[in-house]
């Protein structure tokens, strides 16, 4: 399970979107989230065919895409449980106290649909973009917020190693859970209240082992003179070519084709 965790994730490929510049991903990343909430029938379509695309554009295989979505499926269940149970309407059917509601269950199907595509979507930034790239984009984006005294380069240092340390924590964690099943623990029986207790043996030592390398990332940090932003130069320099300013533009006029398509009713 631990290792179907996409997000964080850098995938290598030679493709259009691992070329494009971070700061269009990012914003156009944003700009997908935001449009999730402005589906309506049709809007459905058009994100699933975008989507589409834009998976074929990244080289990245969809079951490698698709395979990070084991670790949202309780949130999930949860989620279309709750809409299901607790959104008023016509009602289908009554099991005791229980009601199923006709606006109920399209609810659900519309939150759930919304919850894939955006780990589908994050999960496609992240895997065409470096943490390196996400940062300077971060850091780029941000700039004009130096001149109240934002600290803009320390909030990309930390998203920049907080992606960085994911796949590590996830690799770790593999390792301690499989060392614990080799001594005999057993994390899949039992009700929830045991598999909660069966999981302290993982987080004590996962936790001494995060702190430890972020003392040691620490200290490596401080022998090599890192002092911030200042006087800090790049080894490349973000540059928007016409491949940008074109993605741009599609991205534009599809969260504009879910308005008008939300606007009509369709």
């Amino acid at each position: 399970m631990l290792r179907d965790i996409t997000l964080g994730q850098y995938y290598p490929a030679d493709s259009i979107l691992h070329r494009l510049d971070p700061r269009v991903k990012f914003v156009g990343t944003i700009v997908y989230v935001i449009s999730l909430f402005l589906f309506h029938n049709w809007g459905y379509l058009l994100g699933t065919v975008f989507l589409a695309v834009m998976i074929k554009l990244s080289k990245v295989p969809f079951k490698f895409i698709t395979k990070g979505l084991k670790s949202i499926f309780v949130l999930l269940a949860i989620t279309m449980v709750f809409n299901i149970l607790f959104t008023p309407g016509e009602v289908l059917f009554r099991i005791w106290k229980i009601t199923i509601t006709r606006e109920g269950v399209a609810m659900a199907c519309r939150m759930s649909v919304r919850l894939i595509f955006l780990m589908i979507g994050s999960s496609l930034m992240t895997l065409t973009t470096t943490p390196n790239q996400l940062t300077d984009a971060l850091e780029s984006l941000l700039g004009p917020l130096k001149k109240i005294h934002v600290p803009v380069h320390e909030i990309s240092m930390m998203m920049s190693i907080a992606l960085r340390f994911i796949p590590i924590l996830l690799e770790e964690t593999d390792k301690i859970m499989k060392a614990q099943m080799a001594r005999g623990a057993d994390f899949e029986s039992g009700n929830l209240v045991q598999r909660a207790k069966a999981m302290i043996p993982i987080l004590v030592p996962l936790f001494i082992s995060a702190f430890r390398r972020a003392d040691e990332l620490a200290t490596a940090m401080e022998c090599r003179l890192y002092r911030g932003d200042v006087g800090r130069t790049r080894m490349r320099q973000l540059k928007i070519a016409r491949v940008d300013i074109c993605a741009l533009v599609i991205f534009v006029l599809v969260f504009a084709a879910v308005i008008v398509l939300r606007q009509f009713g369709l």
